[in-house]
């Protein structure tokens, strides 16, 4: 009984981990800010009359406009 508790809290901890590593490379390839130029090409709306300074929809949708 012990040894299954022990194998299920190793198998969770593996797949959390798996988890956090493809968030993390997901995460990365994101810019931090786009263009108004690719804001308008992506389908989007730069809306920099709001705070922060959006980009609303489109592909860069919630994104910042530098």
């Amino acid at each position: 009984m012990r040894i299954r508790r022990i194998l299920t809290a190793a198998i969770a901890t593996a797949a959390l981990a798996g988890l956090g590593l493809t968030g993390a490379a997901t995460a990365q390839g994101a810019p931090s800010a786009v263009s108004p130029s690719q804001c308008r090409e992506g389908g989007g709306e730069p809306r920099i009359d709001l705070p922060g300074n959006p980009c609303v929809g489109g592909k860069y949708d919630g994104q910042a406009v530098d």
